[in-house]
């Protein structure tokens, strides 16, 4: 029992922690030595997503600005899923053309990874949002910045490391992958659209025969 809470601590937090302050060694044994989980990445994606359907009722009502009335915990977390499966899709997408070395499976888990910062920070910043004034709301904001700044930065380096990039290219594939998931949800709209225009008419030519009828 004692070893497994051992391996749970240093899954969870340990080499997460480590990767945040050691990228280049951290995503090397991540993606070398497959010490990055899958399992990891999963929960701190089921994490993120009751991060938002927690801050949305429990941030600090000085800054909150939703009514948590009108809370849909379905709606947060398919937009979760969303952002994140088009965020995937369009990076392998636009790194495989540009011969990238990282597997989908890998940048799934570096996405995953990437949200330690924003949790560990997150959760606790939203707690303590309801204890402060509204002058001392500063403090808060500049801990979520943090926590968004250390995101940004896991997920940039492991792009980095598990695809083989230099900066400038990984900089080039965050940009294109940015227009890939642009060009993704144009498409998605679009064919919604089509589909609602279709299912419109097809209710429309059954009332009208059932009026004739």
């Amino acid at each position: 029992m004692k070893t497994k809470l051992k391996r749970i601590w240093f899954d969870y937090f340990q080499f997460p922690k480590y990767i945040l302050f050691h990228p280049f060694d951290g995503f090397d044994e991540f993606k070398r030595y497959e010490k990055g989980k899958l399992s990891v990445a999963i929960v701190f994606i089921a994490l993120f997503a009751f991060f938002r359907i927690f801050s949305f009722q429990n941030l600090g009502f000085l800054i909150n600005p939703n009514n948590p009335m009108m809370l849909n915990s379905l709606q947060e977390i398919f937009t979760v899923v969303l952002l994140l499966g088009l965020f995937t899709v369009g990076n392998w997408s636009v790194t495989t053309l540009m011969e990238g070395k990282g597997k989908f499976k890998e940048i799934v888990m570096v996405t995953g990874y990437a949200l330690f910062p924003l949790l560990i920070i997150g959760f606790p910043s939203v707690v303590l949002s309801n204890y402060l004034t509204l002058e001392e709301m500063a403090f808060y904001n500049l801990l979520m910045y943090i926590a968004y700044i250390l995101t940004a930065w896991m997920l940039f380096m492991g792009i980095l490391n598990i695809h083989q990039y230099g900066l400038g290219k990984t900089i080039i594939a965050f940009l294109l992958t940015v227009v890939s998931m642009s060009v993704m949800m144009f498409f998605g709209l679009l064919f919604f659209d089509l589909i609602q225009q279709f299912i419109a008419f097809i209710s429309s030519i059954y009332e009208e025969l059932s009026l004739r009828y």
